[in-house]
């Protein structure tokens, strides 16, 4: 089968807009990611908040990942459903429902949750009483992202004894999200929050790193036990701006109709910001299109990417099927119940996006 003929069936079997993952790509995505993984001597912790796919996180577990990384307990919920285990939450956990909910998945596998400030940690005694076994914590550390984390050692030091000091609560270690150039000052904070850490008698079993631009600093941090890759699974034109994947290893595209051509220099598809998303990732456009890369998804409505064809010679027709790799797969991936799966050119089914929407 040729890409029309399959770009014509998905159509014809699934409607447009669809959200297509060649299953042959991501599994040398997953082969990729763990190989470098292997080399660096780090463990493979995937970050399912990208594909949300119990059957994709079987593939990396598969592949030999230990444990996956959940950003939210509704997440965590769905693996575990699923039979997957040893899971990491990296998110600050508040709120009577919250920790009700965690105590419960807490006493059925292996859970362990992400802390950045005292507040978080006083109510998580509560899940372990629920359990009725320890929960283990890593302290969130900030070395120049500006996102959640603690911002000194000192810090991080002291939220780690407050950890140590609570009932049913285990010091687990420290978990990073580095930015990309931030090797050093990343290092610097870890050595010495290692040796704060041990002066209290306290010896952290995780140094968890994270972040698919990260795999090109794989072994650069001493001491980081296992790294957190999501977007890695798919890739997006976020990952090839950041120059870690390459256009063979975008695995997802969607797939969008020309519905309008309502003049030379402008056309409509069919998918607009409730597909493709309004997230630019800091890139000009919305996605790129395979087919006429000069194309610009320049705005959309809720329903209508608006293109701007003036750089194009060669212009899609009313009525032709595109294929756009987006900005940032992972807000995309939440926007649909199913994946349509193929292989190479070959239809293959499709697989249910099982914690779509599990946003607590």
């Amino acid at each position: 089968m040729s890409i029309e003929d399959l770009k014509a069936k998905v159509a014809r079997e699934f409607g447009t807009p669809a959200v297509v993952v060649d299953l042959d790509v991501v599994e040398r995505n997953i082969a990729r990611v763990q190989g470098l993984c292997d080399a660096a001597g780090v463990a493979n912790r995937p970050h399912i908040k990208t594909h949300k796919s119990p059957v994709i996180a079987s593939m990396q577990r598969d592949a030999g990942s230990r444990g996956i990384t959940c950003q939210k307990i509704g997440e965590a919920e769905v693996m575990a459903e699923a039979g997957h285990e040893d899971i990491l939450i990296s998110y600050n956990i508040l709120g009577e429902e919250k920790l009700d909910r965690l105590g419960r998945l807490l006493s059925r596998t292996k859970v362990t949750v992400a802390a950045d400030n005292p507040v978080v940690v006083a109510g998580l005694p509560q899940a372990a009483a629920i359990a009725g076994r320890d929960l283990g914590v890593v302290v969130e550390c900030d070395t120049g992202r500006k996102r959640a984390g603690v911002e000194t050692v000192a810090e991080a030091v002291a939220l780690a004894k407050d950890i140590a000091s609570r009932p049913g609560l285990s010091f687990a270690g420290f978990m990073l999200y580095p930015p990309e150039h931030a090797m050093e000052e990343t290092q610097a904070f870890l050595d010495a929050a290692l040796e704060g850490v041990r002066g209290l008698g306290l010896e952290p079993e995780i140094v968890s790193s994270g972040g698919t631009p990260n795999l090109l600093n794989l072994g650069k941090i001493k001491g980081v036990t296992e790294h957190r890759a999501g977007t890695s699974v798919f890739n997006d034109r976020m990952m090839l701006a950041a120059g870690v994947a390459q256009l063979q290893d975008c695995a997802l595209t969607v797939y969008a109709t020309v519905v309008s051509r309502a003049s030379p220099e402008r056309g409509i598809l069919d998918s607009g910001s409730k597909t493709l998303t309004s997230d630019t990732g800091g890139l000009e456009g919305h996605g790129m299109i395979l087919e006429h890369p000069q194309a610009k998804i320049a705005r959309f409505a809720e329903e209508h990417g608006f293109l701007d064809l003036s750089g194009c010679n060669d212009r899609p027709n009313i009525g032709d099927v595109v294929r756009i790799i987006p900005n940032h797969v992972c807000v995309v991936v939440n926007m649909v119940d199913r994946l349509v799966a193929v292989r190479g050119h070959e239809l293959v089914g499709e697989l249910p996006v099982a914690a779509r929407g599990r946003l607590t």
